[in-house]
């Protein structure tokens, strides 16, 4: 938008330098707001790594009081959640961001489960959000998925927790439940890959990014961080392709945050076949969450993963698109919290 307000003003400079004077009034604007966005997002940044990768209730009201507005539950809804918690045995959600996104994308999910006594904890996943690591260097799931194992193996013998993980954010919550099915309770999906033995995270995004091998080969989103002659390492969408996708309905002040703050995603740990057995993976509790309006992961595939690895429950989201964290967050905080009450 910018470069075109330059056009328009050279082209015009002769006939009306008015005119040049306003569109260079628009474009300090939006380099002013778009300076703004930036240090906003530099300064939860610095919040974060400051109480370290994984943080708690603190930091969440820290990230969430960046907006003006705060989403909060109704008295009538925060109070009758609040009286059934006792039927509520695990109160620790592990929540894990999906590709190219980190633990900030969780700061209303986060708000909303701590308003009524729970206790959600997030952090970066290796190479995402504010981890330090190069994204390039990520090359297998165990290591993209550290982090995670990391704080389930300190995990307490007689403490467990319920993982949360969106989109991507799937493979890692199965892959955990195959390390650790003991100290998981129950594992939720929200428009993820739930992928069974034997089958890659990128799989499911076949229908709208074609196969694995064309997207190795052709794809123009790829990165090649170790240099042209070597393979890929990552990918990144552009940046109108990433709002078509992933924000069709969220609202503006988090598609802005998230323009800001996503980054290149591993392509390795996307493209590793999973290893999943009956006596681990397949005595979990899964849930899987779909969301209606996904354009990144069509309601038809969610529709074919719960089809072909049947969870112990499915809900709907409507009007969500692929980040209900965004666009329909009291709705999935809703659930989350039905789903915990299940004995």
């Amino acid at each position: 938008m910018g470069n075109r307000f330059i056009c328009m003003s050279k082209k015009d400079s002769k006939d009306n330098g008015s005119r040049s004077k306003r569109v260079n009034r628009s474009q300090r604007k939006l380099l002013a707001e778009d300076e703004f966005l930036h240090r906003q997002a530099l300064s939860m940044a610095i919040h974060q790594h400051q109480l370290s990768q994984r943080f708690d209730g603190s930091m969440s009201r820290r990230i969430g009081s960046t907006s003006s507005r705060r989403t909060t539950l109704p008295d009538s809804v925060a109070k009758q959640v609040l009286e059934n918690l006792d039927n509520i045995k695990t109160k620790r959600f592990i929540l894990i961001h999906g590709e190219g996104f980190g633990a900030w994308c969780w700061y209303k999910t986060i708000t909303l489960l701590e308003e009524v006594g729970l206790l959600p904890t997030t952090f970066d996943l290796k190479g995402s959000g504010i981890d330090l690591t190069d994204t390039n260097s990520v090359a297998t799931l165990a290591d993209y998925s550290k982090p995670l194992i990391d704080y389930l193996q300190n995990l307490p013998e007689d403490e467990k927790v319920i993982l949360v993980g969106h989109s991507s954010g799937g493979a890692c919550v199965s892959y955990a439940l195959e390390q650790f099915p003991q100290k998981i309770s129950k594992a939720i999906f929200v428009c993820a890959t739930m992928v069974a033995h034997g089958q890659r995270p990128f799989d499911v995004f076949a229908e709208e990014l074609g196969s694995a091998e064309d997207f190795m080969q052709q794809s123009k989103f790829l990165i090649h961080g170790n240099g042209k002659d070597q393979p890929p390492t990552g990918f990144m969408f552009e940046k109108e392709q990433t709002k078509g996708l992933y924000f069709n309905q969220s609202p503006a002040k988090d598609v802005a945050l998230a323009m800001v703050s996503m980054r290149p995603i591993p392509l390795g740990p996307i493209m590793e076949k999973l290893s999943l057995s009956p006596e681990k993976y397949g005595t979990s509790r899964r849930f899987f969450i779909q969301t209606l309006d996904d354009r990144a992961l069509s309601p038809d595939v969610q529709e074919k993963l719960v089809r072909e690895n049947p969870p112990e429950g499915v809900f709907k989201i409507k009007g969500s698109d692929h980040c209900p964290f965004f666009s329909k967050p009291q709705s999935l905080h809703k659930i989350l919290v039905e789903i915990a009450q299940i004995p």
